[in-house]
């Protein structure tokens, strides 16, 4: 079959009879269809940014146009602040063992906005050993906080070792809480749970627990004793 839009006396003949469209018009046609696709090519070009990496918008930034290009840099801001937002949540992960020396650097100078965990120890105090065990567990759990560990007299001297274990909670430098003696961890039956809890109370971390683990022990004790007792009916009678 002949194509309609080649330059034929025949076809001229057709467009001549309204058969076959006036020229001009093909010409518009082939040119708007052109335009479509170029439209289509370009409105593709903007959905698929949003799958490249930032090296990849680096290499393809020339095939963008200007309506594009302010697209993608809204995007590429977006995507730094996310990449920023995610290197902070796992910037920490473990206990930092610190000195006299360097507490002003890892606490004082921590950052803005970086919660600092500090727990005061001694070698051979069997509740220092739990709580340290329990902060390891609790820096791979909260990787934007930052977990530090010292022994007690090489931050303040002549500390007293029956203050020991001791935990500092810090924002920005401020001490935000502070937990003294081993009789406010509950001894050595303390959980990691319970050290999670008691640190979240200060606002340092945000816990997934939906209660206080050490209530629910509480709660189990207090029914055991209420088992134990006899209640006053039974006990009156039985004097009788």
């Amino acid at each position: 079959m002949q194509d309609p839009n080649q330059d034929t006396e025949w076809n001229d003949i057709l467009r001549k009879k309204g058969i076959l469209p006036p020229k001009e018009n093909v010409e518009e046609q082939e040119r708007a269809k052109e335009e479509e696709q170029f439209s289509i090519l370009q409105k593709s070009l903007v959905k698929t940014y949003e799958d490249m990496t930032l090296e990849e918008l680096e290499e393809n930034e020339d095939e963008f146009n200007e309506e594009d290009e302010r697209a993608i840099e809204m995007y590429r801001q977006q995507r730094l602040a996310e990449m920023k937002a995610a290197q902070m949540k796992n910037k920490f992960g473990e206990v930092l063992e610190i000195s006299g020396k360097d507490y002003v650097q890892e606490v004082t100078k921590a950052g803005k906005g970086i919660w600092v965990v500090l727990h005061l120890y001694k070698q051979g105090i069997p509740l220092c050993a739990l709580i340290n065990q329990h902060m390891s567990g609790l820096a791979k759990k909260f990787r934007d906080v930052k977990f530090i560990k010292a022994i007690s007299t090489t931050c303040i001297p002549n500390y007293p070792d029956k203050n020991l274990p001791t935990i500092f909670v810090y924002l920005e430098g401020d001490i935000k809480a502070q937990f003294i003696g081993p009789l406010v961890f509950g001894g050595m039956n303390l959980t990691r749970d319970e050290l999670e809890w008691k640190i979240s109370e200060s606002g340092a971390i945000k816990t997934d627990l939906e209660e206080n683990p050490r209530k629910q022990i509480q709660d189990q004790l207090m029914s055991s004793i209420r088992a134990c007792v006899p209640a006053r009916g039974e006990s009156d009678s039985e004097d009788d």
